[in-house]
Formats: C-alpha cells, structure tokens, sequence
C-alpha cells in the first residue's frame, strides 16, 4: 500500500494565470501547480515514501516562489505604463527658444487638463501641422510678447501630438489656470464640426500617458477653455464633444 502525504494551497492572487508546472522527483513525488479558475491557482504536493519535513519545506518552497511572482506581475498590472503616443518633439517641428525660463507649474502634477481649438485652418499632414504650430509660437511671442507657445502640446489630425511647453511648465494659455493645468490645443476651428477620430484618439492618448507617468493628476478635471474665461473656444462641436469624455465637469 502508498501512504501518499497530500499539502494543497489555494492561493488567490487576482489575476488570470496559466497551468504554471507540473513535475516530479525520482518518481517519489509530484508538483502540480494548476489554475482551475481564472483568478485563482492551485498548488498540489505530491510524496511518495518521502518525510514529511521534507515534503513539507519544498511544498513552501514552492508556494514562496509562485506567490513572489504573482505579487510581481500584478504590481506590473497595476502600475502598467501605456505605450508613449507620438509626440513630435519641439526640435523636430522646429521651434524657436523661448525669450526666457518658463518656470515650472505651481501645482505638479496639475489637476485640470484644459481643451483648446486655434480656430484656424486645420491640417491632415505632418508638414502642414508643424508649420502651423510655427506660425502659433511665432504669433504668440511676437505678437501676444509671451516667451514661447502658450500650450504644453498641440494635436493634428495628422494624429500627431506636438509638444508645446511640454510636462510641468506654466501655461500660458488661460490665465485662471496657467499655474496648473495642462493646455492642449487641437489644431483647427471646430465650430460646426469634431475633430476627427485619429486627432480624437491623440488626446485622449496624451491624457491617459500623462496620467500614467504621473504628470497629470489621477483625479484631473477636464475643461474646455469656455469654462474657465469668457470665450467661445474651443468651439462649440468640440465642446459637446469633450462633455462625453471621463473626468469632464461643469465645475
């Protein structure tokens, strides 16, 4: 007759994982680690004629090591960064230095992101948007006599993001908020008209990659600039459309 000494673990470790492992030793014992449920596995120990106090070490040996990793991966499920959207960087599109040091955002990470359209001609290439982003740097520093580009970033529907100021720098975009929030401009008049869905998908992207590397805060309040200062920006068909979207407010 087999005397078989049987040690099962169940351990939850919330997230899907895959049969882990199943193996044996000198045919005297047996591990098999299984996932009978998705947010669940199960660690069976097998011996055969083996001590206990040896069936028992390898089994917690084991059961260590599994529960090592799967705190491991879900701190990486949990803290999983989205891939970098395309940000055209200010060298690329070929902007001027500022006049000075912009200094740094008062409250960082800022905890409202703010919707702009430049009513102007929009643009579906990367050549046209860099130009106009030229054109908006070099009108607001020689005409508004600001030291650089008023947003942190700017979006095409080219589905290009083009950094402005960039990551913790004050704005210079709506006075009430310049100290903390985050500008982003969509490029085009969107009166009578949305962007379209690859300029769409570009901020939406920005924001969630900015939440995730902590340079906007979890909680941020979205608004458009009508809502912060009397204007009609940034027009009234993206306005609508930004109400849909998560953490709006209507303050």
């Amino acid at each position: 007759m087999i005397q078989m000494n049987v040690d099962r673990i169940q351990t939850f470790v919330g997230y899907q994982v895959p049969t882990l492992l199943s193996c044996s030793r000198d045919q005297r014992s047996r591990i098999n680690v299984t996932r009978p449920h998705a947010s669940y596995i199960f660690v069976e120990f097998i011996s055969f004629n083996v001590s206990t106090s040896w069936s028992m070490k390898m089994a917690k040996l084991i059961v260590g090591l599994l529960l090592l990793s799967s705190c491991q991966v879900l701190l990486c499920a949990v803290h999983e960064t989205p891939l970098r959207p395309n940000i055209i960087s200010r060298a690329n599109w070929g902007a001027r230095p500022p006049k000075g040091t912009i200094r740094k955002l008062r409250t960082d990470p800022p905890p409202y992101v703010i919707i702009h359209h430049s009513a102007s001609d929009g643009c579906t290439t990367q050549a046209i948007c860099q130009a106009r982003v030229r054109n908006f740097q070099n009108y607001h520093m020689d005409q508004k006599h600001w030291d650089d580009i008023g947003y942190q970033f700017l979006v095409g529907e080219d589905g290009n993001i083009y950094e402005g100021r960039g990551w913790g720098k004050h704005g210079s975009h709506s006075v009430p908020y310049n100290s903390k929030s985050i500008g982003i401009c969509m490029i085009g008049s969107f009166v009578g008209h949305a962007p379209n869905a690859a300029a769409i998908k570009a901020v939406q992207d920005l924001i969630s990659y900015g939440v995730a590397i902590g340079k906007i805060d979890e909680n941020y309040t979205l608004l458009g600039h009508r809502q912060t200062t009397q204007t009609s920006c940034p027009g009234d068909s993206l306005y609508q459309l930004i109400q849909t979207w998560p953490k709006w407010s209507s303050i």
